[in-house]
């Protein structure tokens, strides 16, 4: 297994050794799994709190810029010069471990381990989240044996002389996600003012919460209490100053408005409670989002790399699976894209159909069994 420094990468991976690891216990199996990784990526705290042999490689983070001068900075050039040292680390791991298979699941220090599995002549298998291949996966599309894809919308754009070795898969959720119960956040997070007879929102922006997304709700806070209960995870740094300034809000719409700054085993419960979800558009919440069947207000990362989020949230609101806030963001433009899916039950439903329809909630499933048909081939 490789894969990770973000959630994006590592989470899917951690999915897929779960669910390959059930799959072979089923059948009186066992999974030896080795996760390379980096020791500062999120994988380095995975892995091992799952009980997962975990050894580091050394690599390099690619700075990417439309300017191609500026990929030449110092910065570029020194990780650049790491990744041999970690291509000849990885290929020593592997070697010694002799894996059946490789699962790469993208993020930079995929690339040493993927070319590692080449070197050694092991069947790579490649996950790629995003509707386009990121940059890891890119450089190693050639010397992949399988290439999974999340989306239907990847393949056209996928090199042709990898095409026919791509399969759609989608991207795996953790299952406790699709496992939730509302009246379990009722009671978990004390919702007890909240008016059940109106719609639910849930408004995130990741772990560490959203400057823009908490900005921008701000700005419509006491319009949108009086249309809906608000679950609003703002980020831990971010609480303080946003309670404050709750405080001063109609003792009516307090009792609908609660505030965190971080959800942990609550999450799956919440998202089975919200009607409609105001949120960031990675690839992991989109996977999450459509497995469920949840309409959704994207406000894309506008920094993701190769401006992969509005990429993902441009393709599902094509489709009117979701919405999708672009360019300039303001209370105004997410008022005006909120404000017909809290009045039209109807037109939530229609979303909510539309967004399941490209939901892979056995997207691990069929991860696994790309993984063990090439590990076999």
């Amino acid at each position: 297994m490789t894969g990770g420094g973000t959630g994006g990468h590592t989470y899917p991976a951690l999915t897929a050794v779960r669910t390959l690891q059930g799959r072979l216990a089923a059948v009186g199996g066992t999974l030896d799994v080795l996760w390379i990784g980096t020791a500062d990526g999120l994988e380095a705290r995975v892995a091992p709190a799952e009980g997962i042999a975990f050894q580091t490689v050394a690599t390099g983070k690619i700075r990417r810029s439309s300017n191609p001068l500026k990929m030449l900075s110092a910065a570029n050039v020194k990780d650049m010069a790491r990744v041999p040292l970690g291509v000849a680390q990885a290929r020593s791991i592997v070697a010694g471990f002799r894996p059946d298979v490789v699962l790469a699941t993208g993020g930079y220090v995929a690339v040493p381990a993927g070319l590692a599995a080449r070197l050694c002549r092991v069947p790579l298998v490649l996950h790629e989240q995003t509707v386009r291949l990121g940059l890891a996966n890119r450089k190693l599309a050639s010397s992949a044996t399988r290439i999974a894809v999340s989306s239907e919308s990847s393949l056209p754009l996928l090199p042709a002389e990898v095409r026919e070795r791509a399969v759609v898969t989608g991207n795996p959720v953790r299952l406790e996600v699709l496992g939730g119960h509302a009246d379990k956040a009722v009671e978990a997070l004390a919702l007890y003012g909240f008016d059940r007879r109106l719609p639910t929102v849930y408004v995130t922006g990741g772990a560490q919460g959203a400057q823009q997304i908490n900005g921008v709700v701000r700005e419509v806070l006491p319009w949108l209490l009086g249309h809906a209960n608000v679950i609003r995870q703002c980020g831990p740094g971010n609480v303080d100053e946003l309670r404050a300034a709750a405080a001063r809000l109609d003792p009516a719409l307090a009792g609908r408005y609660h505030l965190t700054g971080f959800l942990g085993a609550e999450l799956p419960d919440v998202l089975a409670l919200a009607d409609v979800v105001v949120s960031r558009s990675g690839a992991g919440t989109l996977a999450e989002l459509t497995a469920l069947g949840k309409p959704a207000v994207f406000i894309p990362l506008a920094t993701s790399a190769g401006n992969e989020q509005a990429h993902n949230a441009q393709h599902l609101a094509d489709a009117g699976a979701a919405l999708a806030l672009l360019g300039e963001v303001n209370g105004p433009a997410l008022q005006n894209a909120v404000g017909p899916l809290l009045t039209d039950p109807a037109l939530r439903a229609a979303m909510a159909e539309r967004a399941r329809t490209y939901g892979r909630p056995d997207a691990a499933d069929r991860l696994v069994d790309v993984v063990l048909s090439a590990a076999s081939a």
